[in-house]
């Protein structure tokens, strides 16, 4: 599945920037990789000649959807980075379980990840970018007053900061969708694993791109 690993980017991003007790995530790169690499490529390999393309790719996919939901589970809190991981998840397994095949499968993997770039640019043309929200969120789990971050969020070197971040966001939407286009053109359904690695790569390469704004936000929220 495409989308279930979504919202991880966020939660990657913001762990990244604070100090986490929790082993889950601590070590939340490991974790991503068992889940969303290591055993959608044995399922997918092993179970293709066994339950068919689509329904291989459906059962890859399990553990992915597990993992979403203990990390949702571990943030104890209904907020617009839950919401939005809740949501997000469902979709992301609605378009999968009803595509009906596993072509149209992949083919609704790549729409999916092109709405999700423009969702990302229609919240900043708002001037409401999730990423913004996101970092709500966790300040708000941390002890700090929302309204008070939100204000100092909004100051001119803070939200520029949240511009690029979110710009960050909707480019790998854009780039990784393209990709999985190009490979689903080029190769059919045998682009599914290809589509896994290079899709973990491209997350991993723009988490780090992320994390470091993040970092900056927090800085300057230190000198406010």
């Amino acid at each position: 599945m495409g989308n279930v690993g979504y919202y991880n980017e966020a939660s990657k991003v913001m762990n990244a920037s604070q100090d986490k007790g929790d082993t889950m995530f601590k070590h939340v790169i490991v974790w991503d990789i068992i889940c969303f690499v290591v055993f959608p490529l044995v399922i997918w390999n092993v179970g293709r000649d066994i339950f068919g393309d689509y329904y291989a790719m459906l059962i890859s996919s399990i553990p992915g959807i597990i993992y979403s939901i203990i990390r949702f589970v571990l943030i104890k809190r209904v907020n617009v980075f839950g919401i939005f991981m809740i949501l997000n998840l469902v979709i992301g397994t609605l378009i999968d379980v009803l595509a009906g095949s596993a072509i149209q499968l992949l083919w609704n993997n790549v729409f999916y990840s092109y709405s999700m770039g423009f969702l990302f640019l229609f919240t900043l043309l708002i001037k409401k970018p999730l990423p913004l929200y996101f970092l709500l969120d966790f300040s708000e789990l941390q002890g700090y007053d929302r309204k008070e971050i939100k204000e100092l969020c909004y100051q001119r070197k803070v939200y520029r900061t949240f511009i690029f971040i979110t710009l960050v966001f909707i480019f790998q939407d854009f780039l990784s969708a393209t990709i999985r286009l190009w490979l689903v053109i080029e190769y059919g359904v045998d682009a599914y694993d290809k589509g896994i690695i290079i899709r973990n790569v491209i997350s991993w390469i723009f988490t780090g791109i992320c994390a470091f704004g993040y970092i900056r936000v927090v800085r300057l929220l230190k000198e406010a």
